[in-house]
């Protein structure tokens, strides 16, 4: 399904690009943006992006981009617009096209008005005896693609016999994966499907790979027709090829499977998915849970319930599913544990909507309260878990402030006795005397010496009698 979100992105960073780099995108940027706006349905847009490109300076016109915009045309099919594009073309290569890659999507106008003989006539051109037209295997893939599209197969049979015969590596490749791909769709479209799977497996006699996308091509066709058995042997052909199956390859088998009332089969195609590291989408994941219980699996589906939930973001609708489920087979314990986990998980709101839902189902028993409680329960525990956590983080801030007063310098805590008693060299303190002591010392030796002065005094005036 093609994804719009992809083809916006990129386009806002080739406007980045543009603005901000200090070179000019290259003509493979251009196809790349191009095709993919084409492929998810935004040709008017690729149209747009063209005539960018048109008035760019030192830009050649590139048939490969008015292939894939001519393609988008025939997917409109919109005759006119592909004409339009062919001649402005034309035009622009000095009014021959030797490029074989537009010819493909030039005979689908013609068939889409209803010209047949035109269309052939434009073949002929292409890949004639007098042709000076070069083709490529994507250009012979259009070719292809024309004629299985518009009820020619015979003619894309002899095609692809002359593709192959030519094919010769590496100085001449007539044939890709693609020219596999196109006759494995022809095929099918003649539910031929035998003869599909026959020339899938013999891509490999000429050096084309399938990939993951060719063997879902394939498988999906396969189990749209009820041939699940060729298709799950097809999907045991993967592994040999060194190809992994990816989520849509799997989501395919177990739709398939669900089909063919093989319910647990199905399930063991998803739990094959999740087990090699995929991630399925929630619309997968909601379709095995509504086949399981439609079968009255009910403890497999709250299996993959609990399997799911944490990898999975849940709406809540598929809560109400799996609430409803569970309350219809009489299992309101496991109603109530489900509330009870997911109240416990911060990520997931349990909504006014979700409580109604499930307060419903509960009722059916009286045993609504048991919900109300439950609520209660979570927050008193929630409150008290927040005041435990306030309480620790402000200890944790009392122990820090002690673990920092213990290592910067007293002083600048006004600690006096650093102030009164300074260190010694070897950093021992050095002890004052008492101030007491020192000030009695002072008073006795000042009056001693009073004393003697008095007595000098006495003689000397004794003497002079």
């Amino acid at each position: 399904m093609p994804n719009s979100a992809s083809p916006n992105t990129a386009l806002e960073h080739y406007k980045q690009l543009i603005n901000d780099a200090p070179f000019s995108p290259s003509p493979t940027t251009y196809r790349i943006l191009i095709k993919g706006l084409v492929d998810n349905g935004k040709l008017d847009k690729a149209l747009e992006l063209k005539e960018e490109i048109v008035g760019i300076k030192g830009f050649s016109p590139d048939p490969l981009v008015y292939h894939y915009l001519m393609v988008g045309c025939a997917k409109n099919l919109d005759g006119d617009g592909i004409f339009k594009l062919f001649e402005e073309l034309k035009e622009k290569t000095g009014g021959v096209v030797n490029d074989g890659v537009v010819y493909g999507a030039l005979m689908k106008g013609y068939f889409i008005r209803g010209m047949e003989k035109e269309a052939l006539e434009c073949y002929e051109e292409a890949v004639g005896t007098n042709s000076k037209v070069k083709m490529s295997p994507v250009a012979y893939n259009s070719l292809l693609d024309a004629f299985c599209k518009n009820g020619k197969f015979d003619e894309a049979l002899k095609l692809f016999d002359r593709m192959m015969q030519e094919h010769s590596p590496p100085s001449h490749l007539a044939v890709n994966l693609g020219s596999f791909n196109v006759m494995v769709d022809g095929y099918c479209a003649q539910g031929m499907f035998k003869d599909a799977i026959s020339v899938f497996r013999r891509m490999g006699n000429y050096r084309c790979n399938p990939d993951c996308l060719t063997f879902n091509n394939l498988i999906d066709q396969l189990c749209q027709n009820g041939m699940l058995a060729d298709a799950e042997e097809v999907y045991g052909e993967m592994e040999g090829k060194g190809v992994k199956p990816d989520e849509y390859t799997y989501g395919l088998l177990m739709d398939a499977c669900f089909k063919d009332n093989r319910v647990d089969d199905g399930a063991t195609y998803f739990k094959k998915m999740v087990d090699s590291g995929l991630r399925p989408n929630l619309a997968v994941y909601n379709r095995l849970v509504e086949q399981l219980v439609k079968v009255g699996k009910i403890e497999e589906a709250k299996s993959f319930y609990s399997l799911m939930v944490k990898k999975l973001k849940m709406d809540d609708e598929s809560y109400k599913f799996m609430m409803k489920s569970l309350s219809d087979a009489g299992r309101l314990d496991d109603v109530l544990k489900m509330v009870d986990e997911l109240l416990d998980e911060e990520e997931v709101e349990f909504n006014e909507e979700l409580q109604e839902f499930a307060r419903g189902e509960l009722s059916k028993e009286g045993r609504e309260e048991e919900l109300t409680k439950l609520m209660e329960e979570k927050e008193r525990l929630k409150a008290e878990a927040k005041a435990k956590e306030a309480e620790e983080a402000e200890a944790a801030k009392r122990r820090a402030k002690i673990a920092i007063s213990s290592l910067l310098p007293s002083k600048l805590f006004g600690n006096k006795d650093s102030e009164t008693n300074p260190a010694e060299p070897n950093g021992n303190p050095v002890e004052a005397a008492p101030a007491n002591d020192d000030s009695q010392g002072g008073k006795e030796e000042s009056e001693t010496g009073e004393e003697a002065v008095a007595a000098d005094t006495s003689v000397n005036s004794e003497q002079m009698i």
